[in-house]
């Protein structure tokens, strides 16, 4: 059993910021946490990835603006959010992969908001 809870979500105004966090709750090695969003009527959309080595990957429409980065010790996921757009608005679900048993473990979620 894995768990993730994620938080951190708000609302902020555009230009604004906000700092995500999910800690996960696990015996096993994490290979790669992400951060995936979704709005209603929409696919789960990848916004960040992250490996255990620090290879990163992220969405061209947030390229420059967040940072995603993990701790391992504490097994917990950051996505630093900067200059939201209303855009940005949507479910952010944390997301974990373990290599060793193939299997994928999804957080409930956290709404983020940007007004205009």
């Amino acid at each position: 059993q894995v768990q993730l809870v994620e938080s951190g979500g708000g609302l902020v105004q555009a230009g604004g910021s906000l700092r995500l966090s999910c800690a996960a709750s696990t015996i096993f090695s994490i290979q790669t946490m992400g951060w995936y969003h979704q709005t209603p009527g929409k696919q789960r959309e990848l916004v960040a990835t992250i490996t255990s080595p620090g290879n990163t990957n992220y969405a061209d429409s947030v390229k420059g603006r967040f940072t995603i980065s993990r701790d391992n010790a504490k097994n917990t996921v950051y996505l630093q959010m900067n200059s939201l757009k209303p855009e940005d608005t949507a479910v952010y679900y944390c997301n974990a992969f373990v290599r060793c048993i193939a299997t994928e473990y999804w957080g409930q979620g956290t709404q983020v908001t940007v007004s205009a």
